[in-house]
C-alpha cells in the first residue's frame, strides 16, 4: 500500500477552545489565530486527510457583538447569546476557508442526538458523506436548544464523542498551554511536563488541574483529561497541544514528540458497543450479586433478573444503566429491557417467573450481552 493511500485513511478531529481563538484581554476574536488554523486544516485536507473541526467561541463572539463584558450565567441568556454568535462565527470561518477554496459545513449537535441510535447513525452518515465530498465539517453544541441535563458540558467532551462516532485516528485538543503538566505551570513554576501517557498511566493520572479554564472558556485541563479517557478508550490517539501553533499538528503526524500524546487502547468493540459506552447517559444503577458480576465480567453472559439485588434511579426500558457490584464498583453499562418499576417487581427472581409477576411475556434477559459494555478505564468523575 502506498504512502498516499495510507494518508487517505487518516481521520482527524481538531478541537479548538475559546482561549485559543480570542485575545485574552478583550475576548475579541484573533483573526491571525483563525487564519493559521484554517491554513493548517486546509493543507491537511488537501493532502488526503479527513478533517473535522470542533470549535468553541459562539458565546464569546455573541458577547462581543452585543457589547457584553461577562459570560452569561443563566441557560436562557447563554442560549440567546450563542444564537447571536454562532452565525457570525461560521461567517468568519467561511470567509477564511473560502479564500483557500475549501468548502465547510456546520453541524450542530445535542447530547440527545448521540443518545438515540437512529440519530447517532444518521450523524455518522452525514460526517461520512461530507468527507466524501471533500468538506471540512465544523461542529459545535446546539446551545440554543440543549437542556441542562442533556448538555455535553464542554466542547472537549463533544470532540471526544465525535472522534468516537466517526472512528477517528487522532483527536487534537488545542488549548492555551503547550502540553499537560503535573500542575498548572502558570501557578506552579516547577510543574513537570508530561510528554506521553499510556492507557495504564491515564487510568491513574492525577494533576493539579484548573477546572475552570480561561475567563471566556468553559473547560480546563480536567475536561481535557476526561476527553482523553473517552477518546483513547475508543481507540483514538489524543494530543493536548498549544492552540496558537496549529501547524504543529502536521509535525506530530510526522512523528515529532510535541504536546502531550495519549496512546489509545486497541479498538476492539463494535460501533454499537462504542455507542453504548460513550453515546448514552446512564439513567440509573443496578447492583448485582457476586454470581451475576462474575457471569458478566468473566464469562460474557447477559444479565438476568435473578442477579439483581438493588435498583437505583427512575428509568424507562431501552435506557442505559450502570451495573455495579454490591459495593458500588462499576462493572458494566447497558440498555435495559424493562423500566425501573418493573425491575423492582422482578429483581432477584428466576426468568420463568417474570410473566407470572408482570402479567405479560417479556424478554428473558434484563440486559442482553449484545447491549452490554464492560467498564474499562472509564472516567466516571
Amino acid at each position: 500500500m502506498s504512502k498516499s493511500s495510507l494518508k487517505m485513511s487518516r481521520t482527524l478531529v481538531v478541537k479548538i477552545g475559546t482561549s485559543s481563538l480570542t485575545h485574552p484581554e478583550t475576548g475579541q476574536l484573533s483573526l491571525s489565530a483563525i487564519a493559521s488554523l484554517v491554513e493548517t486544516l486546509t493543507r491537511l485536507r488537501n493532502s488526503g486527510d479527513r478533517v473535522a473541526l470542533v470549535s468553541s467561541g459562539a458565546v464569546g463572539v455573541g458577547c462581543s457583538r452585543l457589547g457584553l463584558s461577562d459570560r452569561p450565567r443563566t441557560m436562557s441568556r447563554k442560549q440567546a447569546i450563542a444564537a447571536v454568535g454562532q452565525g457570525r462565527l461560521m461567517r468568519i470561518y467561511d470567509d477564511f476557508f473560502t479564500s483557500l477554496q475549501q468548502p465547510i459545513a456546520q453541524i450542530l449537535l445535542t447530547r440527545r442526538d448521540l443518545m438515540e441510535r437512529s440519530c447517532y447513525v444518521n450523524a455518522y452518515n452525514t460526517f461520512k458523506a461530507l468527507f466524501e465530498l471533500g468538506v471540512i465539517p465544523i461542529a459545535n453544541e446546539n446551545d440554543t436548544v440543549a437542556v441542562e441535563e442533556l448538555k455535553f458540558g464542554d466542547n472537549d467532551t463533544l470532540s471526544a464523542l465525535i472522534a468516537n462516532l466517526i472512528e477517528a485516528d487522532y483527536l487534537f485538543l488545542l488549548t492555551d498551554v503547550d502540553r499537560l503538566y503535573s500542575a498548572d505551570p502558570r501557578a506552579f513554576p516547577n510543574a513537570r511536563p508530561i510528554n506521553t501517557v499510556t492507557p495504564e498511566e491515564l487510568a491513574t493520572l492525577q494533576v493539579k488541574a484548573d477546572t475552570k479554564g480561561s475567563g471566556w472558556g468553559t473547560g480546563g485541563m480536567a475536561t481535557k483529561l476526561a476527553a482523553a479517557r473517552i477518546a483513547t478508550s475508543a481507540g483514538v490517539k489524543t494530543v493536548i497541544m498549544r492552540g496558537t501553533q496549529p501547524a504543529n499538528i502536521e509535525k506530530i503526524l510526522r512523528g515529532e514528540p510535541l504536546g502531550t500524546q495519549f496512546e489509545p487502547q486497541p479498538r476492539t468493540e463494535t460501533a454499537r458497543k462504542r455507542w453504548i459506552a460513550h453515546g448514552l447517559i446512564v439513567m440509573g444503577k443496578l447492583y448485582l450479586d457476586e454470581g451475576a458480576v462474575k457471569a458478566i465480567r468473566d464469562r460474557g453472559k447477559s444479565l438476568l433478573a435473578a442477579g439483581i439485588s438493588q435498583i437505583e434511579g427512575n428509568f424507562q426500558a431501552s435506557e442505559a444503566v450502570l451495573l455495579c457490584d454490591r459495593q458500588g464498583n462499576p462493572i458494566a453499562r447497558g440498555i435495559v429491557n424493562y423500566n425501573s418499576t418493573e425491575l423492582q417487581q422482578i429483581q432477584g427472581v428466576r426468568s420463568e417467573k417474570i410473566p407470572e409477576i408482570l402479567g405479560y411475556i417479556g424478554a428473558e434477559t434484563i440486559i442482553h450481552r449484545d447491549n452490554l459494555v464492560l467498564e474499562r478505564m472509564r472516567d466516571e468523575g
